[in-house]
C-alpha cells in the first residue's frame, strides 16, 4: 500500500490521505457507490472517520448516552460548535422518548440537559411547545421507518455541524473545482461568455468575443448624437440627438440594427432617454425642456411633462413601469415622482433641495440614487427616508447603474471615473483612468458578461473600456471622428455595444473575430 501522508502536486502542497477522502466523497455524492467502496479498500483511507463511526453506530441504535458522552469527549470542539451537535442529539433523544410514551425521561431530558446548554431560552421554549402540543394533539407517535430516517437525518445534519476532519464540508471537491475555475475565470480579463469552462485546460479568452470592431455605422441622426441606451430586452436601441429627435432602432437577428420610429416632438435638443423596464415605453429629455413619454409599439407620444418652469435634467424608472422620478437642473425645483397619466405621486423639493443633475434607481425599486449640486451623490431609501451622502472632490457629470443594482459610477471632469457600492460598505472608490474629460457631459456604463466591464466615451474621440478589477483599460476603440458622447452595452448580447458621437454618427461594435 502506497503511504498516504505523502503530499501531491508540483508544490507539494495537497496531503494525499486528504485528497483521496475528498474523491471517495465526491464518488458518494455522484452516486458511484460501489467505485467509492473500492476505493476505500485499495487505499485503505475511509471517507468517515472514526469519531463520525462511533456517532453513527450510537445514533443508529439509540444509544443516546453514548453519543452524547462522545460528543463531549471529542477534542478540537468549541462551544460555539458542540453546543448546537449536543440540541441537535438531545432534540431526537426527547422526540424518541415521547414517542414510546416515556414522558419522565422525556422531562428531565429536557428540564436538565437541554435547559442547561448554552442556547437561546426562546429555542427551548419552541421545542418544548411544540413536542407538547404533538402530544396533546395525539401527533406525537411515529413507526419504526420514520425514526429510522429521523436518526439519518440527524447524522445528515450532525455532518454540516461538527467541523472537519471530523467530517468534511458538503460537495468538497466539487467546491475546490469550482473556486478554482472561478479563480481562472477572475483573472481572465477579456471573460465574456456564459460557455461553460472546460476543465481539460488552463482557462484564457483571447478577446475573440470582445466588442472591438465597428460592424455597423448608423447616420440617420442629422446633428450630435448625444445619448444611446439599449432596452433592457436587447431589441431595441434609443438614441437621442440635438437635431430634437430620438429614433428608436430595432435589433436584428443577424445584429444589425435598422431604423423604426423616429420620435420627433421636442422643440429642443434632446439629451437623455430611459427605457421603461418592460420595454414598453420610452422617455426623452428634452435639454432645459420639457419630458415625453412615447409608445415604443406605436412611436406616439403619449404625455407630456414639465413645463411651467420645471426644467427636466434626467429620470429613472421604478421597476413596476407605472412610475417614474424626474429631476430637475433648477434649485429648489427637486425631484417629482409621475405615473404614466401624468398624475404627480410624490416630491422632494424646497428652497434647500440643490439642483439635480442625474438620476438612477435601484432594480428592486428601494434606492433612489441622484447627483446634487456637481459634487454630492445621494443615496436615498424610498420607504425610509434614510439617505446617505457621498462627498467627490471633482464635478460629476453623470452616473449608470450596475445590472444587479450593486454598484453605480460616477464620470468626473478630473479625467477618472469611480465606482461605489450602494450598499455604502465602501470607504473609498475604485478608479478608472485613461479617458479625456474636461468639458463635456460624457457618459459611461457597465456591461459584458455580469457587468464585469465598464465602458466610456471620451472627448479624444475614442472609446475605452475597462475590466471592472483594474484601472487602466484593456481596449480603446478607434473609429469617431469627434467627441465620444455616451456608450451603452447590450444587456442581452454581451457581445454588442453602442456609442455616440458629436460626429453625428451611432457605431455598433462586434467581436473582431478575424483579426484575433
Amino acid at each position: 500500500m502506497e503511504n498516504p501522508l505523502e503530499n501531491l502536486g508540483s508544490k507539494h502542497l495537497i496531503k494525499k490521505h486528504e485528497f483521496v477522502r475528498i474523491i471517495i466523497q465526491c464518488l458518494y455524492s455522484l452516486g458511484y457507490r460501489k467505485s467509492a467502496v473500492s476505493l476505500e479498500s485499495e487505499s485503505g483511507i475511509a471517507y468517515k472517520s472514526v469519531e463520525l463511526k462511533s456517532l453513527e453506530s450510537h445514533i443508529l441504535d439509540a444509544n443516546w448516552d453514548a453519543c452524547i458522552d462522545r460528543l463531549n469527549r471529542l477534542n478540537g470542539l468549541t462551544n460555539e460548535t458542540r453546543v448546537p451537535a449536543l440540541f441537535l442529539v438531545l432534540k431526537q433523544c426527547l422526540s424518541e422518548y415521547l414517542n414510546r410514551g416515556d414522558d419522565s425521561s422525556a422531562l428531565e431530558i429536557l428540564q436538565k440537559q437541554i435547559s442547561g446548554l448554552q442556547v437561546e431560552k426562546e429555542k427551548v421554549h419552541k421545542l418544548a411547545f411544540g413536542f407538547l402540543s404533538l402530544k396533546e394533539l395525539g401527533l406525537g407517535k411515529a413507526d419504526l421507518d420514520v425514526i429510522s430516517n429521523l436518526r439519518n437525518f440527524l447524522l445528515m445534519e450532525l455532518e454540516k455541524v461538527l467541523p472537519p476532519p471530523i467530517t468534511l464540508p458538503e460537495r468538497r471537491l466539487e467546491y475546490l473545482v469550482e473556486m478554482a475555475v472561478w479563480s481562472q475565470i477572475d483573472n481572465c480579463v477579456y471573460h465574456n461568455s456564459v460557455d461553460a469552462i472546460s476543465l481539460y485546460k488552463d482557462h484564457h479568452c483571447d478577446g475573440s468575443q470582445f466588442p472591438t470592431k465597428t460592424t455597423q455605422i448608423l447616420t440617420n441622426h442629422r446633428n450630435e448624437v448625444w445619448y444611446v441606451q439599449f432596452s433592457n430586452n436587447g431589441n431595441y436601441l434609443a438614441s437621442s440627438s440635438s437635431d430634437c429627435t430620438a429614433i428608436i432602432w430595432k435589433v436584428l437577428d443577424d445584429g444589425n440594427l435598422t431604423q423604426r420610429h423616429v420620435l420627433q416632438s421636442h422643440k429642443k435638443p434632446v439629451s437623455f432617454v430611459a427605457w421603461s423596464p418592460d420595454d414598453t415605453m420610452l422617455l426623452t429629455c428634452g435639454n432645459m425642456e420639457v419630458l415625453k413619454l412615447w409608445d415604443v409599439e406605436t412611436g406616439t407620444c403619449k404625455h407630456t411633462y414639465g413645463g411651467d418652469g420645471f426644467i427636466v435634467s434626467s429620470c429613472a424608472w421604478f421597476p413596476d413601469s407605472k412610475r417614474f422620478v424626474c429631476g430637475s437642473s433648477d434649485p429648489e425645483k427637486g425631484i417629482y415622482m409621475w405615473d404614466c397619466e401624468g398624475k404627480e405621486i410624490k416630491s422632494w423639493r424646497g428652497q434647500r433641495m440643490p439642483k439635480v443633475l442625474d438620476l438612477a434607481v435601484t432594480p428592486d425599486g428601494e434606492k433612489l440614487i441622484s447627483i446634487f449640486s456637481d459634487k454630492d451623490i445621494r443615496i436615498l431609501n424610498v420607504g425610509t427616508g434614510a439617505e446617505r451622502v457621498i462627498p467627490e472632490e471633482h464635478p460629476i457629470t453623470s452616473l449608470s447603474l450596475s445590472g444587479d443594482g450593486k454598484f453605480f459610477i460616477v464620470n468626473l471632469n478630473s479625467q477618472e471615473i469611480h465606482m461605489w457600492d450602494v450598499a455604502g460598505e465602501w470607504l473609498s472608490p475604485m478608479k478608472y483612468k485613461g479617458h479625456r474629460q474636461h468639458k463635456y457631459v460624457i457618459r459611461s456604463c457597465f456591461g459584458g458578461l455580469d457587468s464585469t466591464f465598464i465602458a466610456s466615451g471620451s472627448e479624444d474621440s475614442k472609446v475605452y473600456i475597462w475590466n471592472r478589477r483594474g484601472s487602466k483599460p484593456i481596449e480603446i476603440l478607434c473609429g469617431h471622428t469627434m467627441t465620444v458622447n455616451c456608450v451603452s452595452w447590450n444587456p442581452k448580447r454581451p457581445h454588442m455595444l453602442a456609442s455616440a458621437s458629436d460626429d453625428q454618427t451611432i457605431r455598433i461594435w462586434g467581436p473582431n473575430v478575424q483579426s484575433r
